[in-house]
């Protein structure tokens, strides 16, 4: 039998306040003063000088203000890769990602696409990066994704929406500072605190858990259960143990895999557009009959924090939109084994999915 050789993040930084060591971890990965640092950053930051004047530009380093409005897509990343190639003098010294899940993609996704040829959208699947990337430097300023620590960037293609899975992927360098979060809007807070959480059900209920998935898997399902159950935590507690349960719920997904909620709002995504954490908490609020104490557990802090979720999202679908998104979700065959075991598909008919979603 052969294992999987599973990268991680080599380095880390983590407390409040780190964010302002970065000049001191970024100038040792400095190639010369004509190679600079390109710095993605969310544009909610645009404005924002308490963060961006604290980013240490030297020489030619740039920031890009990008939106998260949107899920990232492969067009987006060839975009910005060629930005880059006729912007600077020589290739970049390293990307810098600052900001939620959508930023922390886009910058594993343009490392990667900065030393590998052809399109970004070539590259969507597993094991399909020939080069190493260039060096990468995640920083979220949002908890909840595991983007930070995982071998993925989730993109959507012209397609398919689906990652790219390569040991080149995880970041060189995490800095974790629990302060880049104390601004986030509350239900926000939520949708990405639940995609964390959603990852601890369905790695832990599902058929590929082993020992290492579920020490890490338990962890973050406590620790949610805590913030978001809980009455007793300070908004800096708060903040600290969701930054911990976001790096815990992305390792225990590692060595296993996600689920239904996963795997059906890749199909949300793919053609609503819906962002991935709202769109995991839609999904998941229906799905007691894979979930059942999951979904209890996720109702309560749905209530407790008088979170509403949009309804009726699929009701105005025609039968050709609804096999779009079918055909998206059970592209994503490795959630459905681990879900469903091995015979998924005549569990997970497209009738079966075609029922679910009509009652979102």
């Amino acid at each position: 039998m052969s294992y999987k050789n599973f990268p991680m993040v080599p380095r880390v930084i983590f407390g409040r306040g780190s964010f302002n060591q970065l000049n001191d971890i970024l100038e040792p990965k400095r190639l010369n003063s004509k190679a600079p640092f390109i710095f993605l950053v969310d544009d909610v930051f645009k404005n924002n000088a308490w963060l961006t004047s604290r980013i240490p530009l030297a020489y030619d380093d740039k920031i890009i203000y990008i939106s998260a409005a949107e899920e990232p897509k492969t067009s987006q990343v060839d975009e910005l890769v060629e930005d880059i190639i006729l912007t600077t003098k020589e290739r970049p010294s390293g990307i810098i990602g600052i900001g939620g899940g959508t930023l922390l993609d886009l910058a594993k996704a343009v490392s990667i696409m900065l030393t590998n040829e052809g399109e970004t959208k070539d590259y969507q699947g597993w094991d399909l990066v020939k080069n190493e990337a260039i060096y990468h430097v995640g920083i979220p300023t949002i908890s909840g994704t595991g983007a930070e620590v995982s071998r993925t960037t989730v993109l959507t293609g012209p397609e398919k929406k689906l990652g790219i899975n390569s040991d080149y992927t995880p970041f060189d360098q995490v800095v974790l500072d629990s302060e880049l979060t104390k601004d986030v809007p509350k239900e926000q807070w939520f949708y990405t605190g639940m995609d964390c959480y959603i990852h601890c059900i369905e790695s832990l209920e599902g058929s590929y858990l082993n020992a290492f998935s579920q020490s890490y898997g338990e962890k973050a399902f406590d620790l949610c259960h805590e913030i978001f159950l809980d009455n007793n935590l300070s908004d800096q507690e708060s903040q600290e143990k969701l930054m911990m349960a976001s790096w815990h719920g992305g390792m225990s997904i590692a060595y296993s895999q996600v689920g239904v909620a996963h795997a059906m709002s890749y199909g949300l995504a793919y053609l609503l557009g819906t962002k991935h954490g709202i769109g995991n908490c839609i999904v998941f609020d229906h799905l007691e009959e894979f979930y059942p104490e999951g979904v209890k557990l996720f109702k309560e802090m749905k209530a407790k924090h008088n979170v509403e979720l949009p309804q009726g999202i699929c009701a105005s679908l025609s039968d050709a939109e609804f096999d779009i998104m079918i055909n998206v979700s059970l592209g994503m065959a490795p959630l459905w084994e681990n879900a469903l075991g091995k015979n998924w598909k005549s569990i997970m008919t497209p009738k079966k999915l075609k029922s679910l979603y009509q009652k979102m």
